[in-house]
């Protein structure tokens, strides 16, 4: 198995986290939300314990899937 193959695979596995930790972000629970709605709340909440923890998670997840990506173009 060569280089690129490996970042390839490691790429879709790091796709795979991204996209369920996304999901497990739940800013409105209501249909609004997916539009850009209120959902009932017109308030921002700060983040906090598990909530920021998926957040931070998502953000490194994503660096990483960049990082992958550009090294998977240049290999």
């Amino acid at each position: 198995m060569n280089i690129q193959t490996l970042i390839s695979i490691f790429q879709i596995i790091v796709s795979v986290i991204v996209i369920g930790l996304i999901l497990l972000q739940e800013r409105d629970s209501g249909a609004g939300g997916l539009f850009g709605g209120s959902g009932g709340e017109g308030f921002y909440q700060t983040r906090r314990g598990l909530e920021k923890s998926i957040f931070i998670a998502t953000i490194f997840f994503v660096i990483v899937f960049a990082a992958l990506a550009v090294t998977n173009l240049f290999v």
